[in-house]
């Protein structure tokens, strides 16, 4: 074996190595999928909720705001309400949403405000 595979297989369990060496995501195809109009206000509400609940988990876990990423500190950027995101931020988040959605309705779902 040589000192890089050694080296390589020092720094990741082999629990990890083998989703480094093997694991391809695989998605539902929502290609096909459109969201109804009256779905996107949801996709927006789920996006912001999306930001909601990963700053609620980072700060729980003594995250605090910084003006650049620094794991070692634990600041990060986006640690500041959904309405104050950069517009890339937000769209990242929106994107997640509507993914969702689109596989629900993909799998058959129906999704039906009362």
């Amino acid at each position: 074996m040589t000192v890089i595979a050694i080296l390589f297989i020092s720094l990741f369990p082999l629990t990890q190595l083998k989703y480094i060496m093997q694991y391809t995501p695989s998605p539902i195809d929502t290609s096909g999928v459109i969201v109804p109009d009256d779905l996107r206000e949801l996709i927006e509400f789920l996006a912001k909720n999306t930001h909601e609940t990963w700053a609620d988990r980072r700060i729980s876990e003594g995250w605090k705001f910084g003006l650049k990423r620094d794991d070692l500190k634990k600041e990060h950027p986006d640690l500041i309400s959904y309405e104050d995101l950069p517009d890339n931020e937000k769209e990242y988040d929106r994107k997640t949403a509507g993914e969702v959605l689109k596989a629900m309705i993909a799998m058959g779902y129906k999704i039906i405000k009362n």
